[in-house]
Formats: structure tokens, sequence, C-alpha cells
């Protein structure tokens, strides 16, 4: 029998519960700080801060023009105990390369920022359709950040077809400006797509890329706060294969699927999930 056939008649019904490898991988030296996790402390934040006037702001066109942002771009307002923080989305790089990045996003006992320099965000920045969202305070000064872009070309997302999935790769906040509710307000500006109901996006969450010590957090309470923050927007964890995610049970994949997904684009996410793509295998062995 034709190999891609055994694959497809040994693959599990939907039915059944996808069983993790027991295989140990060694974890992928890239992936010790991938961008695909979060460094966010939401302890505290309901009664810490507020959001003045509405929860999102659209600034007129003409604004947009002379401002920072572009068409599609958000500003909020949030008051905090430690001051004002103005949340913009749909930055680019020109934008950023205009503000100051914060010295807390470097490196730390046990901890590494994400991004531990501006032109890593101006780089970003610069993909098609990204969506880089800023936390700012005073004079442009950036105190948090959040990243969605598409995958890397080669990556097993990628493979679903062009502008289908799109990754949240980072959320971070500066530690003194944690607890805040800044997080929350970034998460939303995010996925605040106009094209979000054709997308498939997805987040990977690596417990050893956590501020575990600067949160003083385990890494089970540090996945329920991810899960907590997305799980509002409509993310589902979802089960994979994926060798990395699969190394640790405290690793997270979740994805918010778009209410225009096709079924056929579905069918071909539950497979390549688990590393496989049979609309692109050649059956007729031509």
């Amino acid at each position: 029998m034709n190999q891609n056939f055994e694959k497809l008649r040994n693959f599990p019904s939907q039915n059944c519960e996808i069983l993790q490898p027991r295989v140990r991988y060694r974890p992928i030296k890239k992936c010790w700080y991938n961008p695909g996790s979060f460094s966010i402390d939401s302890r505290h934040t309901q009664r810490h801060s507020k959001w003045i006037g509405s929860p999102v702001n659209f600034r007129s066109l003409e604004d947009w023009k002379t401002g920072m942002g572009k068409i599609g771009s958000q500003e909020a307002l949030l008051t905090t105990p430690r001051g004002d923080v103005r949340i913009h989305s749909f930055c680019n790089a020109a934008e950023i390369r205009r503000c100051k990045f914060d010295r807390q996003f470097t490196f730390h006992e046990h901890y590494k920022s994400l991004y531990t320099s501006r032109e890593l965000l101006e780089k970003s920045a610069e993909q098609p359709d990204a969506n880089i969202v800023l936390a700012l305070t005073g004079q442009k000064h950036i105190i948090g950040y959040g990243v969605l872009a598409h995958p890397d070309p080669g990556e097993r997302w990628a493979d679903l077809g062009p502008k289908i999935m799109m990754e949240i790769r980072a959320i971070e906040i500066c530690r003194n400006w944690r607890s805040l509710k800044i997080a929350p307000c970034i998460a939303k500006m995010l996925v605040a797509l106009p094209q979000i109901e054709e997308k498939i996006v997805y987040l990977v969450g690596y417990s050893w890329t956590w501020d575990l010590m600067g949160t003083r957090m385990t890494a089970r309470q540090y996945r329920q706060m991810l899960i907590d923050l997305f799980k509002p927007h409509g993310f589902k964890e979802y089960r994979t294969n994926e060798p990395n995610i699969c190394l640790r049970p405290e690793n997270l994949f979740m994805c918010r699927v778009g209410k225009n997904i096709t079924q056929l684009i579905l069918d071909r996410f539950k497979w390549l999930r688990f590393g496989l793509s049979p609309w692109k295998w050649n059956v007729n062995g031509h």
C-alpha cells in the first residue's frame, strides 16, 4: 500500500484522544528564547486601573495621517497608579523608530526578554499585515508591546496556505509596569484585525521562556494566566504533536478560528496540527 495512504489509515479519528509522543526531544536552541511566548503579570489588575472613555477610542483619518498609526489603527488611554499609558496598534517601523525602548527589555537572571532591541520590533513591523501594538508612556517611551505576524516560511503553520494563519509572537510588559492591566489591552488590539474572521490566529507558549521569577508564579499558574488572557477573544486550546510543545505539559498551543474559515481549511488544519499535509501528497506516484 502506498505510504501516504498508510499514514491516512493510521491517523486517529476526531473522537480519539491524541496522546503526546513518549519520545523526549532536546529543545531546539532557537526556541529557548522563542518569541512565541509571553511575559506579563495579571495579578490584582482589576482594582488598580480603569479605562478613560471607551475601551478603544478610534481617531479620525486626518489624525492618523499626521500622528502615530495608519488606517485601521486604534488608540486607547489607560490610567494606572504609575501614570497614563497610551496603547497604539498597527505601528509601522518609522513610528517605532521614533520611540524609546525601555532598558528592562534585556537579560535577567533565568529570563531573557523576547525582544531586546527596538530594531527587532522595527523588523517585525516591516512584514506584510503585521500588527505591532505599543504601550507608551510620556514621550513615546515603550514599556510594553505585542507582535502579530504571519508564520515564517518553512514553519509548519505556513503550510496551511498563504495569509491564513497568523501568530501572536509576543506580549511583553517591562517588570515595573506589570499588574496594571496593560497586557489585556494589548491582547484586545492585537486581534482587532479587519479580516480577523478569515484568519486562524495562534499562539505558542513555551514554559522555558516565561519570566516565572519576575511574576512569582509556577509554570502551571503562568499557563493558566495566558489561557485567561486570550480566552475572552475566542481562543481555545488545541492538541498538536509539534515536538517543542510536547516537551513539557505546561507548554501551550491556542488558536482563534475565524467564523469564515471554510470546512476544507478546518480539515487541513486538523491534519497539520499532527504534522500531516495530505493535500500535498502525490498519491499517484507521478
